[in-house]
């Protein structure tokens, strides 16, 4: 009899599992709790203009990612930097303009949005296997197998595999019985990346910036973005600026945040910085399935890719996943491929 694997999350981490599990004849099942797919890859439509509000960009050490891609038909581009950059010092200096090394790490994005990943991904699963609006209370042993509850909905597997951050999952999940501790107080002050970043994004008719012999890229050591870049398409026929606001803006508004973003934009680019046609950000502070409570302060990557998420629980019925568990590029899309793979190999084994 085939064995039926539930997965809590359909972010990327999620999605690929599934995708892998079923290729390899597993009944899968996906548990999310928002009404969309993606967790930290969030691709907004906005005029007409795909922006990126969460993870973004891929280079070519990924090589996990890279072979899903190829596998997928995705096309890639590199993320433009031709042109000078600006660079703000001081709140009472004038922004500098200079010259980008020629020999830096290329970077790449995914042509229409990282959400064509997760398109791509999510095609392999019917209504029934992909369930949205449905958060994870509760995850209890029966004699059986794994019984994991919602809040108006029971379902029974052989195995269960979480995806959530690690921290997330222990503040939001209970277990029956209790998860093992050590794991508990790993996973607390494991790091969840992206939960401190304000990502924003602005939206123009035209690339002024290139016209002006710049690349889009800038940065500021006082705010309020503290680096930017050129976010138009692989066609050039989409036109953006993209990048991350100072975390200390996290408890103001968001209008706040974009009048100081209007007042930095025009330090740097005179009127035509002003002159956008939309203005979105993210703050991933304020997402529930990122952020927990006690947002006490831990170092980026903390304890990402422990050897204590290696381990199955529940006797062998219980596997966490997720970016922040890989070994390999701990946080970040490949390591969300990476430890699927990881995970995928494990449960094989425990069959033999």
């Amino acid at each position: 009899m085939k064995k039926k694997i539930v997965i809590i999350g359909a972010g990327l981490s999620g999605l690929y599992l599934g995708y892998r599990l079923k290729k390899e004849g597993f009944l899968v099942r996906i548990l999310e709790a928002n009404a969309r797919i993606g967790g930290r890859i969030f691709t907004k439509n906005v005029q007409d203009t795909h922006v990126e509000l969460g993870a973004t960009w891929l280079w070519k050490y990924n090589e996990e990612l890279l072979k899903l891609c190829r596998e997928l038909n995705i096309t890639l581009f590199e993320q433009d930097m031709r042109g000078d950059a600006l660079f703000e010092a001081t709140s009472v200096h004038a922004v500098q303009r200079f010259q980008l090394p020629q020999n830096q790490e290329i970077s790449y994005r995914i042509a229409g949005g990282t959400r064509v990943l997760l398109d791509q991904l999510a095609m392999a699963f019917s209504k029934e296997e992909l369930l949205f609006n449905q958060k994870v209370q509760q995850i209890n042993t029966t004699e059986n197998g794994v019984e994991v509850l919602t809040e108006n909905t029971a379902f029974t597997a052989d195995l269960v595999v979480s995806t959530l951050p690690p921290k997330v999952l222990v503040h939001s999940v209970t277990f029956s019985p209790a998860l093992d501790s050590n794991l508990i107080q790993v996973a607390k002050h494991t790091h969840t990346w992206m939960k401190d970043a304000i990502k924003f994004a602005l939206v123009y008719k035209s690339a002024f910036w290139k016209e002006k012999g710049l690349s889009g890229v800038g940065f500021s050591n006082v705010g309020p973005f503290t680096e930017m870049y050129d976010h138009s398409d692989l066609e050039h026929k989409h036109f953006a600026l993209m990048g991350f606001l100072h975390g200390a803006l996290a408890t103001e508004t968001k209008a706040y945040r974009e009048e100081k973003v209007r007042e930095q934009l025009f330090k740097f680019f005179g009127e035509d910085g002003v002159n956008y046609l939309s203005y979105e950000e993210k703050n991933w502070s304020e997402e529930p399935l990122v952020s927990t409570a006690d947002s006490g302060f831990i170092s980026p990557h903390e304890n990402n890719g422990h050897p204590i998420y290696q381990k199955a629980y529940i006797k062998d019925r219980f596997f966490i996943a997720g970016s922040e568990t890989s070994p390999s590029y701990g946080g970040y899309m490949e390591g969300a491929i990476y430890r699927g793979n990881q995970i995928v190999a494990q449960i094989k084994r425990g069959l033999v």
